[in-house]
């Protein structure tokens, strides 16, 4: 979801249409405005969504790699961007709290409800 591509609906060619990999409930109007506003943080710092989100990751000194999803050598150079600004201010890391939040998102319950 830490993408634009899910700011306006879902688009016809993702997999979220699917059901299988994502599921249709994460975009609720909740989360839909969460990431809207986390969009617009990025935007002002002159980063997308998912470079925000990278940076976000390996502002932490204790993180040393992050997992990227990239499908495409595009999807790669783009998300390779975001080491051009890693830093964040007090105030931009306060901005992203107050809408970084879970938003009933759970993939692991099934599973652990499996395992009891």
């Amino acid at each position: 979801m830490l993408t634009n591509k899910y700011l306006n609906g879902v688009p016809e060619t993702s997999r979220a249409r699917d059901g299988l990999w994502f599921q249709k409930e994460f975009l609720s109007e909740d989360n839909l405005k969460r990431v809207g506003a986390l969009n617009e943080i990025a935007q002002g710092r002159g980063q997308s969504l998912a470079q925000m989100a990278i940076a976000w990751v390996l502002r932490d000194k204790r993180i040393t790699s992050a997992l990227i999803g990239a499908r495409s050598v595009e999807q790669l150079d783009n998300s390779l961007d975001a080491l051009k600004q890693l830093y964040f201010t007090n105030a931009e890391l306060a901005e992203i709290e107050r809408y970084a939040q879970e938003g009933a998102i759970d993939l692991w319950r099934d599973a652990r409800e499996g395992a009891a």
